[in-house]
């Protein structure tokens, strides 16, 4: 008797979220400067910061490569979308990391810092990748912009799609504690990569230029 082991098919469901990415400034010169071994610390310090910042705001890490990282907002609740907890939480990781960054720069001489990319749409959730490596994580153009949105956000930045604004906007009577008090400026339209057409955009900007 021959047995065959037939794997179920993925479940793959759509919602409603908010995609954050970070990602680290300053890494590619901090890995030519300093030894491998030195390096893995000053990482697993950084990923603290995001890992903190999105759980203590209800979102979720999804993934964590180099010197990023991909996490989602609203999955699995009522209030779908997440917009203000992931603000938050982008929020969260730049005032976390801004003592770190401070101390990197005056024990190794290293200049760092963290750009933060939000969208909200709709995600694919599934578990991808090869036998005893799989692992869920989000799908979509929602993710794509969210990634496009942190490469173009400069170090001590926030960038967030007219998506997270508009959510936001309709939240305002509900304002939240998790908020703060952070400015937020309108940027003009700009062409994502890979994007057909323009969109707008809004941004936390680093505390100097604000003062500027």
């Amino acid at each position: 008797m021959i047995v065959t082991r037939i794997r179920s098919p993925a479940v793959v469901r759509t919602e409603r979220a908010t995609v954050l990415f970070a990602d680290l400034r300053g890494y590619t010169g901090m890995a030519e400067r300093l030894p491998a071994v030195s390096v893995v610390p000053l990482l697993d310090e950084f990923f603290r910061v995001l890992a903190v910042a999105t759980e203590t705001h209800g979102g979720k890490v999804f993934h964590m490569a180099g010197d990023g990282m991909m996490a989602g907002f609203g999955l699995n609740t009522e209030d779908a979308g997440g917009a203000r907890e992931a603000l938050a939480a982008g929020h969260a990781i730049l005032q976390g990391f801004a003592p770190i960054a401070a101390r990197w720069r005056s024990d190794l001489a290293i200049d760092a810092g963290v750009g933060v990319g939000l969208h909200l749409g709709d995600v694919a959730v599934g578990v991808l990748g090869p036998p005893r490596h799989r692992a869920t994580t989000l799908v979509g153009d929602t993710v794509n912009v969210a990634a496009r949105l942190c490469s173009r956000a400069r170090a001590g930045e926030v960038l967030f799609s007219c998506t997270v604004a508009t959510a936001l906007d309709g939240a305002a009577g509900n304002a939240s504690p998790l908020m703060g008090s952070a400015p937020f400026l309108q940027l003009p339209q700009f062409e994502l990569r890979g994007r057909r057409g323009p969109i707008d955009i809004w941004c936390v900007p680093a505390l100097e230029r604000v003062a500027l």
